[in-house]
């Protein structure tokens, strides 16, 4: 992945703007880079972009970089207003709509980076991606050992399938899907094991890491109520239920800090939220007319939504039938995703679906899907990589 996003960038570049999205041509041209200081710099900097600048922002100067932009009280989601920090000192920075697991840990990794020479955003820029690279490592063992009740490959299948995906070239950004997907698929290899002390610490950092990390509450506590939790519970014995409860703990514990700036620059700024449906049924709505009438790369781009969308729902109500609490916590995140209020960046948020990857590591043990299935992932992968590196829109 890193030398293919130094090489197809250096051989296909591409035309400028992007017409992914409806908002994408607007933030794909040549003045992009405009203000945004961490996106501009010459180290890595295939491995940055769109998100990428409030991770190195916190990392580097915490939520309230005087460097980055606020919030305008008088800001909607239909007519977003923000502002330099420094100037708008009173406004809400939009840093607080990102989780501050993974830009803590890009601060820690970053210092004795930074005695290599380095300075401190190409310091940053490195520790991100060696800290996506380890947690994507982690994630796909954790996968591997998953799918250990099946065939003796389902596990390679399932790690190799988490590399492939399309949006998996997030996992090799300064991006939280690396991470995420080490924390969260890390917790329920350790439950699966009942190392319930472990699992719930992985699930915290998880939930640290992502809105939906809080979701891991659902396999915690089937498992808890699957082992005997009520009648344990009943003999006085509570230490298990509340290793069971960490997810729900760590995101009280995050939202009594971040929780109320975070709703207010998502609602506000960026239009998501907690099952926004009416957003959603508009954003949909804005799609299919964007599909009749737009360019073709926002058709072709769509099409990735959809089939990322039918994929992660499929394999978890196929999963459903063997490994029920892995497949409800697959949709939930799913759901969560639809109803953000904004129809796009689908294919990102599945990968943290296990089902997406146990289920076709089953259906790989026949030649012909697998060759067929690792074709295309490849593929769309390639795609997806050459975007993120030249700044197009990839999710």
């Amino acid at each position: 992945m890193l030398a293919y996003q130094v090489f197809a960038p250096a051989r296909l570049p591409l035309e400028r703007p992007d017409h992914a999205t409806s908002f994408s041509a607007d933030e794909t041209g040549p003045s992009r880079l405009e203000g945004r200081p961490y996106l501009a710099g010459g180290f890595l900097n295939a491995h940055v972009a769109w998100d990428s600048e409030y991770y190195l922002s916190i990392a580097l100067h915490g939520y309230d970089d005087a460097g980055m932009r606020a919030v305008s009280p008088a800001s909607t989601a239909e007519a977003p207003l923000a502002g330099i920090q420094r100037e708008h000192p009173t406004w809400t920075s939009t840093n607080y709509a990102f989780f501050p697991a993974y830009p803590l840990a890009i601060r820690a990794l970053a210092a004795p980076l930074g005695l290599f020479g380095l300075d401190p955003v190409a310091a940053a820029t490195l520790a991100g991606v060696l800290i996506s690279l380890v947690g994507a490592l982690g994630g796909m063992l954790a996968l591997a050992d998953l799918a250990e009740e099946g065939a003796p490959d389902d596990g390679v299948r399932a790690g190799f399938y988490l590399l492939i995906w399309p949006a998996s070239v997030f996992l090799a950004q300064v991006y939280t899907e690396g991470l995420f997907v080490g924390l969260s698929f890390g917790a329920l290899a350790m439950l699966r094991r009942r190392r319930w002390m472990l699992a719930a610490g992985l699930a915290a950092l998880a939930t640290w890491t992502r809105a939906t990390g809080g979701l891991l509450l659902i396999p915690f506590v089937w498992t808890w109520l699957a082992d005997g939790g009520l009648r344990r519970l009943r003999t006085g014995s509570a230490v298990t239920l509340i290793l069971a409860a960490a997810p729900a703990l760590a995101y009280l514990a995050w939202r009594a800090v971040y929780g109320i700036r975070f709703g207010y620059v998502e609602a506000h700024y960026f239009g998501r939220g907690l099952l926004e449906l009416r957003a959603t049924a508009q954003s949909f709505a804005d799609l299919a007319d964007l599909l009749q009438n737009g360019e073709a790369q926002a058709r072709a781009y769509y099409v990735v939504e959809g089939v990322a969308v039918l994929a992660a729902a499929l394999c978890s109500a196929v999963l459903w039938r063997t490994h029920k609490a892995l497949a409800l916590y697959g949709l939930a995140i799913l759901a969560i995703a639809l109803t953000s209020g904004a129809a796009l960046g689908l294919p990102r948020y599945v990968i943290a679906v296990p089902a997406l990857f146990l289920v076709p590591a089953r259906w790989g043990r026949s030649m012909v899907f697998d060759r067929v299935w690792s074709l295309a992932n490849i593929l769309g992968l390639a795609v997806f990589a050459l975007a993120f590196s030249l700044d197009f829109w990839a999710g």
